[in-house]
């Protein structure tokens, strides 16, 4: 089969022939993928730079952790790969399968499950977001923020705010349910007292973060109190794209309610892991199919994978790849 390979950590991905994959246990499928989407996390396990890098240690390997394709009786679904998913075909773990609805194109379907587990796990499972509460969504214009922005107005929260450095994608925030918009590209003291603000006026009952670094320094300086008692945060840390670690003072933890929590790989407990291919995953689809939930996306052919692992794809969309 043709494929996208990977000879060695932190290199280019190449398209090339690779064996076919074989069904080791009862809980595998073989899948014959049609779309698989190229995500961050692709390239950071590629990389060997990602936490959950050491699990993938035999090379050379095809790439990519999931896609939609068909199964041997002509069911469309999306799976979880046991095998890379940027391939001819595929070995999917039947446990973490969902079909795919009438309605839906391949490409969205592809598209839109990593976005939702970065959204819906943080946001539902991790935050545990009550309808009418108030979240902050620190670095939104990136695809899983734009779902994010859609999933938290979803679950019922009053107010979203929302930031980022792009003002054309901030603004299109609006439309697809944001309230508040904060400039990631003003100085940090306006930056501080902007979110300080919002929070005086309507109090901040979950964040979720999407870029950490400097930017979650900015909002949790915002957050911390003054010696009287404060309103509870849910800080939920779920990506690192403006860095890794932060520089967070005691003082801030000490004067404020603020619970800070990851959500990600390992930290979703099983029986949420479940719950999000045979419940929300589902649901997410169905609402894509209506209308009701939109990603963006940019399409390129699994033979220019070499080109399309490196193109500098437009903010707010997913690349995804057709086999």
């Amino acid at each position: 089969m043709k494929a996208a390979i990977l000879y060695a950590p932190g290199t280019t991905p190449k398209y090339g022939d690779f064996a076919d994959p074989i069904v080791q246990n009862d809980n595998h499928l073989l899948i014959n993928v049609k779309a698989a989407a190229v995500k961050n996390l692709d390239k950071g396990i590629a990389s060997g730079q990602h936490y959950s890098s050491g699990a993938h240690t035999q090379e050379p390997r095809t790439l990519g952790m999931d896609g939609v394709g068909v199964l041997a009786d002509g069911t469309r679904v999306y799976g979880f790969g046991v095998t890379g998913m940027i391939a001819e075909k595929g070995i999917i773990d039947k446990r973490r399968m969902v079909k795919i609805p009438a309605g839906l194109d391949d490409i969205t379907a592809a598209a839109l499950p990593n976005a939702v587990m970065g959204a819906g796990a943080a946001i539902h499972y991790r935050a545990k977001l009550q309808p009418g509460e108030v979240v902050l969504i620190n670095g939104a214009t990136g695809v899983t923020g734009m779902v994010a922005v859609q999933l938290a107005k979803h679950y019922g929260a009053k107010k979203v705010i929302v930031t980022g450095r792009n003002a054309e994608s901030l603004h299109k925030l609006l439309s697809l349910g944001a309230d508040e918009i904060i400039s990631l590209k003003q100085d940090d003291e306006q930056i501080i007292k902007q979110v300080k603000e919002l929070h005086a006026a309507t109090p901040i009952d979950v964040v979720i973060d999407y870029i950490w670094g400097h930017p979650a320094e900015l909002v949790l300086a915002a957050l911390q109190g003054t010696g009287s008692t404060t309103h509870k945060v849910r800080y939920v840390t779920v990506g690192a794209m403006a860095g890794d670690k932060i520089s967070l003072s005691s003082g801030t933890l000490r004067s404020s309610d603020i619970e800070i929590s990851g959500s990600g790989l390992g930290s979703v407990n099983a029986d949420d892991m479940k719950r999000l291919f045979t419940e929300m995953v589902p649901e997410m689809f169905q609402l894509a199919a209506d209308g009701k939930l939109k990603i963006e996306t940019e399409t390129l052919e699994l033979k220019d994978i070499e080109t399309a692992w490196d193109k500098e794809i437009p903010s707010g969309k997913r690349l995804v790849i057709l086999i």
